[in-house]
């Protein structure tokens, strides 16, 4: 069975810093581009930070450049988001996708697997 797991969600002030990790069971994460989408209570589901399969391409949403970084941990199998600056706007769900393609795209409708989702909770 391939599945997603997301880690390290939690509760934290304005300002401060998270770090999420996506993992795999069942398939190498090496070989899927792995993309973050988050999901705030009333609003659609949006994406926030991609990275192509082998990590030679990301990208990020408008609302966290310069703040959350992705990147790929070929020694523990993760894609880890690296969240600073973190504002009450960034408060959601967070989910990660694995899309075999390989192509870093916000495009939820191409995504193959789907974790069940990390809480994020940014206080002011």
């Amino acid at each position: 069975q391939l599945q997603l797991v997301e880690s390290g969600g939690g509760l934290v002030q304005s300002g401060g810093s998270l770090r999420l990790s996506c993992g795999a069971s069942g398939f190498t994460l090496d070989n899927y581009a792995i993309v973050w989408f988050r999901q705030a209570p009333g609003k659609e589901r949006e994406g926030v930070s991609c990275v192509s399969s082998r990590g030679g391409a990301t990208n990020y949403a408008d609302s966290v450049k310069g703040r959350f970084t992705i990147s790929r941990d070929n020694a523990e199998k993760t894609v880890n988001l690296q969240m600073n600056s973190l504002k009450p706007e960034d408060t959601a769900v967070y989910y990660c996708a694995a899309n075999r393609f390989g192509a870093c795209a916000f495009r939820a409708d191409v995504m193959n697997i789907w974790g069940k989702g990390t809480q994020v909770t940014v206080s002011s």
